[in-house]
C-alpha cells in the first residue's frame, strides 16, 4: 500500500493540539482514513478507532453514552460519522463534561451544512479541514509520478494507482455507482437513481459553463428549484464545484451566475467516455477538462487561504480563476491548453478591469516565462511546486 504525505497532515496535528473535537471532510475514498491512522500514531493518548460503516462498530454504540464515556482520556476517531448524525449532541455533552484538546477525529463523506447537527451540536468545539483527493504535490513523492496520468485518472488513490486504465476506469464506475445508489440517498437525495445518474452526467457534459437551472430542468422534467437541490447535494458531497463570479468593485455588466466543475478530473473523464489520454486529446472537452483540473490543482493548495472566483463581462472580457483576499485581488490565473499561449483581447481587458499584482497563464509542462509586462506564462508543474507557494507565502 502506497502511503503519501498528505498537504493537511501538519494543519490537523496542529488543531488536534487545540479544539476538542476535529472534523476531516472530504470525498470518499480521498484517503481521510488513511490520514487518520497516520495521525494517530503521532498523538501521544490513547486513541480508538471506530467505523459507522461496520456491523460490530455500530454495535458498540448502540448505547453510545455509556461507551463513549469509558474513553474520556483517549482519541476516539469515528469514521462516516454522518451516518449517525445522532451522536453528535452526545459528543457536545462528552466534550462540555470534559473539555480538553484533540478528544474527537470525526471523518466524514459529508460538508457540516449537509450534516446540519454537527454544525449545530458542536459550534465552538470543533475545527474543519477537507480532505481533497491526491493532488499533483502530493503525488510528486511516486517515483513514477506523471501529471497527464493523473489528470485524466484523477486524485482518488485507488484510480490514480490501478495497474492500467480499464481497471481504473471499473473502479471509478463502481465509485460513482456507489455515490448514486447509496451514498447520496443517505444523506437525503430522495430521488431514483436513474434521474440522479442522468444528472450527473449532464453536469460532466456542460463541466466548466455558467450554470443554466432550466437547461436542466427541461432536460430532467422537474423543476428548476428542484435541479438547484440536485446540485446543492453535489456540491456538499464534494463532488462538484460551483465557481462563483466575480463581482468586486466593478461598474462593467458581469455573468451572474456561477460556473460548474466535475471536482475529480478522472470522474469527469469517466462520466464523458474518456478512458485513455489518446482519447482525451481528441475529445472536444479537453480545454474544459484541463481548466477545471488546473483550478482544482490550485485551490487544494490554498486550502481555504483566499477567495476564489471567475471573472466574465457580458462583452466577453474574461478570466478562468481570480484569487481575492478581503477586498484586494491578487492573482488573475488564465489556463490554456497549450504550450505556446496567447493573449487575448478579452484576457487583456479583464486583467485591466481587475487590477491584479499577478496574471498568470498557466499550460501544460514546466515552462515559466514573461509573456508581457506583468503576465507571466508558467507550466502547471511549477506552479504547483513551486510559483504558486511563493506568491502564498508572498501574498497570504
Amino acid at each position: 500500500m502506497v502511503i503519501f504525505p498528505r498537504s493537511i497532515e501538519s494543519t490537523v496535528i496542529k488543531l488536534i493540539s487545540y479544539f476538542p473535537a476535529i472534523g476531516i471532510i472530504g470525498p470518499r475514498q480521498a484517503g481521510k482514513t488513511t490520514l487518520a491512522r497516520q495521525i494517530m500514531q503521532q498523538v501521544k493518548e490513547d486513541t480508538l478507532y471506530l467505523d459507522l460503516e461496520n456491523e460490530i462498530d455500530l454495535t458498540k454504540l448502540s448505547n453510545p453514552t455509556l461507551f463513549l464515556a469509558q474513553y474520556k482520556n483517549s482519541c476516539v476517531v469515528i469514521d462516516e460519522v454522518q451516518r449517525m448524525p445522532s451522536l453528535f449532541p452526545l459528543l457536545r455533552s462528552l466534550i462540555d463534561a470534559h473539555r480538553v484538546p484533540g478528544r474527537f477525529i470525526l471523518l466524514g463523506s459529508a460538508s457540516p451544512g449537509l450534516v446540519r447537527d454537527s454544525s449545530e451540536s458542536l459550534a465552538g468545539r470543533i475545527a474543519y479541514q477537507e480532505l481533497y483527493p491526491l493532488n499533483l504535490q502530493e503525488i510528486q513523492s511516486l517515483s513514477t509520478a506523471d501529471t497527464f496520468l493523473h489528470w485524466l485518472r484523477g486524485g482518488f488513490p485507488n484510480a490514480l494507482l490501478a495497474p492500467d486504465e480499464s481497471l481504473s476506469f471499473v473502479w471509478r464506475r463502481n465509485f460513482i455507482r456507489t455515490y448514486v445508489e447509496r451514498d447520496l440517498p443517505l444523506l437525503g437525495l430522495d430521488t431514483g437513481a436513474v434521474n440522479i445518474n442522468k444528472f450527473w452526467r449532464m453536469l460532466a457534459s456542460f463541466h466548466g459553463n455558467v450554470w443554466n437551472a432550466q437547461n436542466f430542468s427541461r432536460s430532467l422534467g422537474v423543476s428548476a428549484p428542484t435541479v438547484n437541490r440536485y446540485l446543492d447535494f453535489m456540491e456538499q458531497a464534494f463532488l462538484i464545484r460551483r465557481l462563483q463570479p466575480f463581482s468586486h468593485n466593478i461598474k462593467k455588466r458581469l455573468v451572474k451566475s456561477p460556473k460548474v466543475y466535475i471536482r475529480d478530473s478522472g470522474l469527469m473523464h469517466f462520466l464523458n467516455g474518456v478512458a485513455t489520454l489518446e482519447e482525451l486529446q481528441g475529445n472536444f472537452m479537453v480545454g474544459a477538462s484541463w481548466e477545471g483540473y488546473v483550478i482544482e490543482q490550485t485551490l487544494a493548495l490554498l486550502q481555504d487561504q483566499a477567495e476564489a472566483y471567475f471573472y466574465r463581462t457580458q462583452q466577453g472580457a474574461e478570466v478562468d480563476l481570480v484569487l481575492t483576499k478581503g477586498n484586494r485581488t491578487l492573482i488573475a490565473i488564465e489556463i490554456k491548453y497549450t504550450i505556446s499561449p496567447k493573449l487575448t483581447k478579452g484576457f487583456i481587458i479583464a486583467t485591466e478591469d481587475l487590477g491584479a499584482p499577478y496574471n498568470i497563464i498557466i499550460t501544460p509542462g514546466k515552462a515559466r516565462f514573461p509573456l508581457r509586462e506583468n503576465v507571466e506564462v508558467c507550466g502547471i508543474d511549477t506552479w504547483v511546486s513551486e510559483r504558486l507557494p511563493e506568491l502564498i507565502k508572498e501574498l497570504l
